[in-house]
């Protein structure tokens, strides 16, 4: 389905993007993990099923290693076709109140989660441009629309990723580039279960399995048909749309 593809996905190391970029590549992709983390395991495991896959350790906040995300995909496999911005910064936030969240945090939120969603497609948008093809998947959250307490920096980062999907979908228009999110709900991985103590967040649990039609978590791997239903020449129409997955919480 996606032979001959070549994916970059951001946040590869763990979690949503691991699952991404191994869900791709089993597809037939060509898959550029990166990260600031070693995406090391990723790789190895792409590989030893006979995958083509290479990693890119960078900081997607820097135009600098944006820019060598995207020049390390061209030499290794020529072009690049989709780019998945899955990085945010989510493992270590806690639940608190809006006021308590420090100028620090507020700005490294919005940093990594909007301003590296800008960098990554600043810096592989003239490639695609050049090409006359191309996919961007940015990948939001289900709160933008539930206004969930507790996480006001993360949520109003997320609603500024769904924001900027609809504006780029615009600009691009015309350029055979499409833009689209997704916004996963609640998703079991190790940053969703340490953002507080083990019984708020087996209370949490409860309260989104009540919620959902689905009657069970949301696993990465939960995540990647849309993904890849978007990348795929099957979505060649559809822009500027973000698709819920989230078992049925968010009905629109």
């Amino acid at each position: 389905m996606l032979k001959h593809r070549v994916v970059i996905v951001t946040g590869a190391a763990r979690g949503i993007g691991q699952s991404m970029a191994l869900h791709f590549s089993q597809l037939g992709a060509s898959v550029v993990a990166t990260d600031r983390l070693s995406c090391e395991q990723t790789v190895r495991q792409i590989r030893d099923a006979s995958g083509e896959a290479i990693e890119q350790i960078g900081d997607v906040t820097s135009a600098r290693d944006a820019s060598k995300i995207v020049e390390a995909s061209l030499e290794a496999f020529g072009h690049v076709d989709t780019l998945v911005n899955n990085a945010a910064l989510y493992g270590g936030i806690r639940i608190k109140g809006f006021e308590d969240i420090s100028e620090e945090e507020w700005d490294r939120v919005m940093s990594v989660n909007v301003k590296g969603v800008w960098q990554m497609c600043r810096a592989v948008v003239p490639h695609m441009r050049h090409r006359g093809h191309g996919r961007i998947i940015n990948v939001s959250s289900n709160v933008i629309f539930m206004g969930k307490p507790g996480f006001l920096h993360y949520v109003a980062s997320k609603g500024a990723v769904w924001a900027l999907t609809n504006a780029l979908s615009r600009e691009l228009s015309g350029t055979g580039i499409t833009v689209n999110g997704l916004a996963p709900g609640y998703t079991t991985t190790e940053a969703t279960r340490s953002m507080a103590s083990s019984d708020m967040v087996s209370e949490l649990e409860t309260e989104i399995l009540q919620s959902q039609s689905v009657q069970r978590l949301i696993e990465p791997s939960d995540l990647v048909g849309a993904a890849v239903f978007l990348a795929s020449e099957a979505a060649n129409f559809v822009t500027g749309q973000t698709i819920v997955v989230d078992g049925g919480t968010i009905t629109r």
